[in-house]
């Protein structure tokens, strides 16, 4: 028979052991609890409008093809490329202005445009339509993103001035590992267009990180033969910081009257 301090020693014993069991079922639990809350959180579905915001967030903003126009200045030119939100339509879709202009004249847009941004309907294979429609006063609109609120057009005028259809892109988000984050072009078919002898045109657009955006846009003749857009590629646009700004004038950005004379095949002109 053992004695009384023997008990007390074999009673703490197994107190210690069920507590360790216990404290390691209580900490399995809180592990598999919290796991399950980050995998819940990882896997929150992105809504439909999750994707028109984010690409008409990355769309928005001043960005410059200086980068591309230093490495390749026989077909690139350092065009200055700026959208910003403008109205909102009733369905909800993002009313975007844009305009290009050469770097060294910025206030001197050659092409004008408003976007549409909203989510694919269910049915398409896609996840955000971007569609461009010319605006009825252009001239009303130039330097639209330089200005201050009360210069500019308000939101049922802007609304007002959305004239015709001219394109409409179907942007999906890329396959992983591919380094844009959507990307997508014109339907089969393309869009008409009359411009420097063509017949049609394509568009294709990519979004990447840090809000880069590449475009290429081209114009067919009737016999499929390119009349106007780049060959080689398309335009890159990077978002430049506020103190890099000074750097665009620079000998990159030739005289208006070169760049016009080489612009015919780059650009729509309107």
């Amino acid at each position: 028979m053992g004695s009384s301090s023997d008990s007390y020693s074999n009673n703490d014993d197994n107190n210690a052991v069920g507590w360790n069991r216990a404290g390691g079922l209580i900490m399995k639990t809180l592990v598999l609890f919290g796991g399950a809350l980050l995998l819940k959180r990882l896997t929150k579905s992105t809504t439909r409008w999750d994707h028109a915001r984010f690409v008409s967030q990355s769309l928005s903003g001043e960005k410059f093809s200086k980068e591309q126009a230093a490495r390749d200045p026989e077909n690139y030119f350092n065009i200055r490329m700026v959208t910003c939100p403008a109205a909102e339509m009733v369905d909800g879709s993002t009313v975007l202005y844009f305009e290009q202009a050469f770097s060294r004249t910025p206030q001197k847009p050659f092409r004008q445009r408003f976007y549409t941004v909203k989510p694919c309907s269910k049915e398409m294979k896609c996840d955000v339509e971007l569609s461009s429609y010319a605006i009825r006063e252009m001239e009303e609109y130039k330097n639209f993103c330089d200005r201050t609120k009360d210069q500019c057009p308000l939101p049922e005028e802007i609304v007002g001035d959305i004239a015709e259809h001219l394109t409409t892109l179907h942007l999906k988000r890329c396959d992983r590992g591919k380094r844009c984050l959507y990307e997508g072009s014109t339907p089969p078919g393309s869009f008409p267009n009359s411009w420097n002898g063509a017949a049609y045109c394509t568009s294709e657009l990519s979004i990447l990180k840090n809000n880069e955006v590449h475009t290429w846009e081209r114009g067919y003749d009737e016999d499929g033969n390119q009349v106007w857009g780049t060959k080689e590629g398309p335009y890159e646009f990077k978002a430049v910081p506020a103190n890099s700004l000074k750097d665009m004038f620079s000998p990159l950005n030739f005289s208006q009257q070169s760049m016009e004379k080489r612009i015919e095949g780059s650009f729509v002109l309107q």
